[in-house]
């Protein structure tokens, strides 16, 4: 691993909370490993509607917003917690890197997008952008 690379993994975000929204337990236990370093409170939901109840419920840093959930969808949640908060910054992440996919997500109102299978710099990089100010 090259210093770059270790020294921006080595985030220290003990202030802040992410909640991550995600519905597949194989990305949880990336997101779990990849989060659990930074040293952030890490909020779990599994569809849209208990991601907007997590999210009024908590001060939520930033979210992690998986697209294809169960009960409401990435899309809808964004656009409910975007009228909650306009600030916060929500990264979507969907396997579905079709055309158009980027487009759909900012007009949801996420600040940005990972395509999945997410890489852990990439992954650091991106919330380091929004956390990191």
């Amino acid at each position: 691993m090259s210093d770059t690379l270790s020294n921006s993994l080595n985030q220290d975000w003990k202030d802040k909370t992410i909640l991550v929204v995600e519905d597949v337990d194989t990305n949880k236990i990336f997101f779990d490993a990849a989060l659990r370093r930074t040293n952030a409170l890490i909020l779990w939901a599994k569809d849209g509607q208990e991601a907007i109840d997590l999210f009024k419920a908590n001060e939520v840093d930033l979210i992690l917003m998986d697209l294809q959930l169960p009960v409401m969808d990435g899309y809808t949640a964004t656009k409910e917690i975007k009228k909650l908060d306009p600030e916060v910054p929500i990264i979507a992440q969907t396997a579905h890197v079709m055309s158009g996919e980027r487009e759909k997500c900012i007009e949801a109102g996420c600040n940005d997008y990972l395509a999945k299978p997410i890489r852990l710099q990439i992954l650091i990089d991106t919330l380091s952008k929004y956390l990191n100010t």
